[in-house]
């Protein structure tokens, strides 16, 4: 009788802390595109020789409870309405930036109070200057590099002006953080593309866990073959974060989201639907 009483107790105690949880929602939000016109620019292992792809530049509103905020925030503003340029190997646009989005879904720019970002690349932090009252939390050795002069590769240390110039809360991260205390929300160490980069695990009451890539991966292809971009600042780690986040997919039977492959972000609600 006394046991059962005490096991009635235990579960009744964790229905109450399941339902005090708070709850977690994700959208995807188009935060621009890159037509790669020679598509090898992407392979040290002269894979996709002669081949194009547009990639999506995909970021990310997650709701945890009251609280909101952004992973990734895409290629900058300026950049909205361009063109696509052809002869370039490169070459971005924006439809739609993200505070014209948030409007869609009822959530105020200040509202934002984190934003999370994947690494340092103009493509993941172009407008996050639109948040500057939000707390940014990026990899140490990632904010390390863009204080370095020159700046790396493919970093305009401009865009992140509130927070470098000391105007805006930061976090560096090292390893991996638990964003929010509960598990729900955790970025995941993951270099090799930039020395701090980072991945974002989600979980998710109906969806499951949902992996987002970063930039880990560009498009799906590049898991079966092995070929890293030469642009990436380390090959081992590269290699060794595409294997730690195919193996947690396979582990949490988590959907895997590679942000910038345009048929991977379609595993989530299209905007402006949201993943719960």
């Amino acid at each position: 009788m006394f046991r059962n009483f005490i096991l009635a107790a235990a579960i009744a105690g964790t229905a109450t802390i399941a339902d005090a949880a708070p709850q977690v929602e994700l959208w995807r939000l188009d935060c621009g595109r890159i037509a790669v016109n020679d598509l090898s620019v992407f392979s040290d292992t002269f894979a996709y020789a002669r081949e194009k792809k547009t990639l999506t530049d995909s970021c990310y509103v997650i709701r945890h409870g009251a609280d909101y905020m952004l992973w990734d925030t895409g290629l900058p503003a300026a950049l909205l309405g361009k063109p696509l340029a052809p002869g370039e190997v490169l070459a971005p646009t924006l439809d739609r930036t993200v505070p014209d989005q948030l409007k869609e879904i009822a959530i105020k720019p200040e509202a934002i109070r984190l934003i999370g970002i994947s690494h340092y690349h103009f493509d993941h932090v172009g407008q996050a200057a639109d948040f500057p009252k939000a707390r940014l939390m990026i990899g140490k050795t990632d904010l390390e590099a863009l204080k370095a002069s020159p700046a790396p590769f493919g970093a305009d240390p401009s865009l992140l002006t509130p927070w470098l110039s000391g105007g805006a809360p930061l976090d560096t991260v090292e390893g991996d953080k638990d964003v929010f205390g509960d598990g729900s929300v955790v970025m995941l160490s993951a270099p090799g593309h930039t020395p701090g980069s980072h991945a974002l695990l989600v979980r998710l009451a109906e969806k499951g866990p949902v992996l987002l890539s970063g930039d880990v991966a560009h498009f799906e292809k590049q898991f079966e073959t092995g070929g890293i971009p030469p642009f990436n600042t380390n090959r081992a780690e590269s290699l060794a974060s595409m294997a730690r986040l195919q193996a947690m997919a396979r582990t949490l039977g988590a959907t895997l989201v590679v942000q910038h492959d345009a048929d991977d972000i379609a595993k989530l609600p299209a905007f402006p639907t949201s993943a719960k």
